[in-house]
């Protein structure tokens, strides 16, 4: 299962990325474990310097946009294939 966070402080766009999340895991008929993270201290460990963020399996793949679901997908996929790679 893929660890997968939304940093944000809890905003429409932050409340977009995890609806796009979501149906990208659903498109590939994945399982993930989705955590928000609204503590600013903890968003700046993932180098986060603007929301809404999303970090897949402790890497942070976007940052101070939403990303669509076709990119999503994309990003899951990859972190796929490596975990079972």
């Amino acid at each position: 299962m893929l660890n997968v966070k939304v940093l944000g402080p809890g905003c429409p766009n932050c409340e977009k990325v995890e609806a796009n999340v979501r149906a990208a895991a659903a498109g590939l008929g994945i399982e993930i474990d989705l955590t928000k993270i609204k503590d600013r201290e903890e968003m700046s460990r993932y180098g986060l310097l603007a929301t809404p963020g999303l970090v897949i399996n402790e890497k942070l793949v976007c940052a101070g946009r939403i990303p669509d679901e076709g990119e999503v997908m994309s990003w899951l996929a990859d972190a796929l294939s490596v975990v079972s790679g």
